[in-house]
């Protein structure tokens, strides 16, 4: 059994005014490091053999906060970014909604048939993930790993694992500092837990 402790980034400047990030290199907050220290607490006595994360730095320093309890180095994969949501990147949805009228109205319902311009799809990025994801799993059989992306990301993957339409993506929560696990059995992925953020107790 090879274990996935699968973690959202801590929060951003943009994640509290809900700007929309994407490839945007955007810092944590104070919140956000807060958010990374006190996850890092929780997974302090866990038998973690390798971390990983995307490339940017809201999820990288994340991740390399969480790896200290372990003396392990974190190794950024860019294919573990969040979808490029180009042109709507550094907007609030109100805005994307002025600009962008028709396809924010089917964004929510339907974001798996919406190409964003000068961005990628959900179905781009959920291949781009699921495999990443599907080559550490088989690079760390029987050890436990730390992966650290983007809710986006995380969605996709979870739609993968499940078998559910990427339509329904929006309806998996994803919070900043939240911790999902999933246990692999050979090519068999279990979700064993999802979103919980209860470390998170002590934010404020």
């Amino acid at each position: 059994m090879t274990r996935l402790l699968l973690v959202r980034h801590g929060q951003t400047v943009w994640n509290h005014d809900a700007r929309y990030q994407g490839h945007t290199d955007i810092e944590l907050s104070e919140t956000g490091f807060n958010q990374a220290h006190l996850l890092a607490e929780r997974l302090a006595s866990e038998p973690v053999q390798a971390v990983y994360a995307s490339d940017l730095k809201r999820a990288f320093e994340t991740a390399r906060i969480l790896a200290i309890p372990h003396k392990l180095k974190v190794q950024a994969i860019p294919n573990l970014r969040e979808i490029n949501f180009g042109a709507w990147e550094g907007l609030t949805f109100e805005e994307i909604k002025t600009r962008f009228r028709e396809l924010a109205a089917h964004w929510y319902t339907s974001p798996a048939k919406i190409q964003i311009p000068q961005g990628e799809t959900f179905a781009q990025l959920k291949e781009r993930a699921y495999n990443t994801i599907l080559e550490l799993v088989k690079k760390h059989e029987k050890e436990t790993i730390i992966v650290v992306t983007h809710g986006g990301t995380i969605r996709t993957i979870i739609c993968a694992l499940l078998d559910i339409d990427l339509n329904h993506a929006f309806r998996i929560r994803q919070d900043n500092g939240a911790l999902n696990i999933i246990e692999y059995y050979q090519d068999r992925g279990v979700l064993c837990l999802l979103n919980d953020t209860y470390h998170l107790c002590s934010v404020s």
